[in-house]
């Protein structure tokens, strides 16, 4: 048994490494696809300072453990000798990665839920890596823009629809778990996490798309993005500010509502040179 575990660990890190080849960064996982190093704070006593996320300088931080580099990986491997497979860290560059994990359990079709959204919002999921889950599931890998935060969720957008973002990760494929193998889908092990649709992007930002019904004149829409942006607190003001310039690009009055969106997200604290890049990522992801 312990010459199978070896083994597995050892399959484990050629993955990992392999992925971190592609610019993905990774951690060591147990079979029960929890990070495999405990926290080195487990025993210390509760303070009231912000989390440690690895400035100690020792492993065992989960996510923020991750690295594209060997020498770190196989250092983290090393500290986790019952480590059977790897997480992939979503968020971080150059992909952004933001995983969409269409969970089978209970009962549900988030395939079929997923298509509905799909043909109710007017987009597509492009050829992506497809990864396949020990449970009939499948994770599908897109790319987020540099510059907008997606959240994690579970069930938010239908049921057995989970959102993989930042501060997350994803179990990399031929990872061993107690429940079976994560295997890449055929032909697509190779492909680059393709960009997430610009509608499909929305839906995965607060807040939903609801609290901002379309006013009849264009004004009074502008306008209201415009408070929306102006509303954001600290750590969404990009996602915000990003989320109404798709609005405005989409509704034909980005151009116009240029100027308005930069001075709004400069009241909330963002620099203009922020701003103008925030809403001209929003620009591209939009087509214009």
């Amino acid at each position: 048994m312990a010459t199978t575990d070896r083994q597995a660990t050892t399959l484990a890190l050629a993955h990992a490494l392999s992925a971190a080849e592609r610019g993905l960064a990774v951690l060591p996982l147990s079979r029960t696809k929890l990070p495999a190093l405990r926290s080195p704070h487990r025993d210390d006593p509760g303070t009231a300072g912000p989390r440690c996320h690895g400035e100690c300088g020792r492993f065992g931080h989960g996510v923020y453990d991750a690295s594209t580099d060997p020498a770190r990986i196989r250092a983290l491997f090393a500290a986790a000798p019952r480590a059977t497979g790897y997480g992939i860290a979503c968020g971080l560059p150059p992909h952004h990665l933001v995983g969409v994990d269409l969970d089978t359990k209970n009962g549900t079709d988030p395939a079929t839920a997923l298509r509905a959204l799909a043909s109710r919002h007017r987009f597509t999921v492009p050829p992506t890596v497809v990864v396949l889950t020990p449970s009939g599931g499948r994770h599908l890998w897109l790319s987020g823009p540099p510059d907008v935060v997606v959240p994690n969720s579970a069930g938010r957008l239908a049921p057995g629809i989970d959102i993989r973002g930042a501060g997350g990760y994803l179990v990399g494929p031929g990872s061993r778990t107690e429940h079976g193998t994560y295997t890449a889908a055929p032909g697509t092990a190779h492909l680059t996490p393709a960009a997430c649709p610009p509608a499909l992007l929305r839906l995965l930002l607060p807040p939903p798309r609801a609290h901002h019904p379309t006013p009849s004149s264009a004004g009074g829409h502008g306008q209201g993005l415009v408070q929306f942006v102006l509303g954001a607190h600290e750590g969404q003001r990009n996602t915000r500010l990003f989320w109404a310039a798709c609005r405005a690009y989409e509704d034909g009055i980005g151009p116009a509502l240029l100027d308005p969106l930069v001075d709004a997200a400069r009241a909330t604290g963002l620099s203009e040179r922020e701003a103008r890049a925030t809403i001209a990522s929003a620009a591209r992801m939009t087509g214009h």
